[in-house]
């Protein structure tokens, strides 16, 4: 069977078909232009799997789609979307009368989950847990091989998690959530603390970003190294709760931030072997994501071949 899958971001959608497998066979885009509407941004993906289908000369038995926000698991309609402004949006019933097939709507941090255990990085392993350390910290969770996004479709949620009581405020109204720390926004925050007590360090002056931050880091300059000491220590304490609650045998690290690859997961593979509750029982292993940009369209072609077997 081949399904497609359609990864809704807030300026651009992409959309492919991909066998059972999650290889892809073919793919294009188009911009989102949410200001249009949700009916207007729902027709374009409807437009590019027509496209799609003319391309591969077949039909999809499913579609799935990944969107930025919290999905009802049972209705496919979306609850809420910050980046699109969307609120209660019937996506599933509205592409499954266009595209007159199954449609399943998932959290694209999940469904990156997905793909990753389905072509990626986890290939081959029944559970893991996904975080995606980059403007915010997104999570998804595979368990015995299925996607887990809980009875109200709000689970893994891993990123508001509380780490730090009373501690920085989070765009979720909380104050010291995972995604104030172990975001790309978390280490650039903590690198401009630091420039407090260190006025030499090359970042005086600039405004960094994360990528600055960690090459400076991997330079020696102080501020920056502190910062990703601290980040590295947030980041070690997550990942030990993640273990203690789900013991997963791999937990893949994805978004801007993982892309500092073995320099990330260096100190942080030393930070968690000294907080493990079962030493003995060794770790799951830390692994950088694998798929990227496709990662999107591969998840949500899962989670649509999910729904069909399920």
């Amino acid at each position: 069977m081949l399904y497609l899958g359609i990864d809704l971001g807030g300026t651009g959608i992409k959309a492919g078909i991909t066998d059972e497998t999650g290889r892809i066979l073919c793919q294009d885009s188009c911009r989102t232009a949410p200001e249009r509407g949700w009916e207007a941004v729902a027709d374009d993906m409807a437009l590019l799997a027509g496209k799609l289908q003319r391309q591969c000369g077949e039909v999809p038995a499913a579609a799935g789609v990944g969107i930025p926000g919290a999905v009802n698991p049972r209705t496919g309609a979306v609850l809420r979307c910050v980046n699109l402004n969307w609120n209660d949006v019937p996506l599933s019933d509205r592409l499954r009368k266009t595209l007159n097939m199954p449609v399943f709507v998932g959290n694209d941090a999940n469904v990156a989950a997905a793909a990753e255990a389905a072509a990626g990085a986890s290939r081959g392993i029944r559970d893991s847990v996904l975080l995606t350390l980059g403007t915010g910290v997104g999570s998804g969770i595979i368990l015995d091989g299925r996607m887990r996004e809980g009875v109200h479709g709000a689970a893994a949620e891993i990123g508001h998690t509380v780490l730090v009581a009373g501690g920085v405020p989070c765009s979720c109204g909380k104050r010291g959530c995972v995604d104030r720390y172990c975001s790309a926004t978390g280490l650039i925050r903590m690198a401009e603390e630091e420039l407090e007590h260190c006025p030499d360090s090359v970042l005086a002056g600039k405004k960094p970003d994360a990528r600055m931050v960690l090459e400076a880091a991997l330079d020696g300059d102080p501020a920056a190294e502190a910062a990703f000491d601290r980040y590295t220590d947030y980041l070690a304490l997550t990942l030990n709760n993640i273990i203690h609650t789900l013991d997963p045998e791999v937990i893949i690290l994805g978004g801007g931030v993982s892309g500092a690859g073995e320099a990330l997961l260096r100190p942080v593979e030393q930070k968690l072997d000294k907080l493990l509750l079962f030493p003995e029982l060794g770790r799951p292993e830390i692994r950088i994501a694998a798929l990227g940009n496709d990662a999107g369209i591969i998840g949500a072609a899962m989670l649509a071949r999910q729904g069909v077997q399920s």
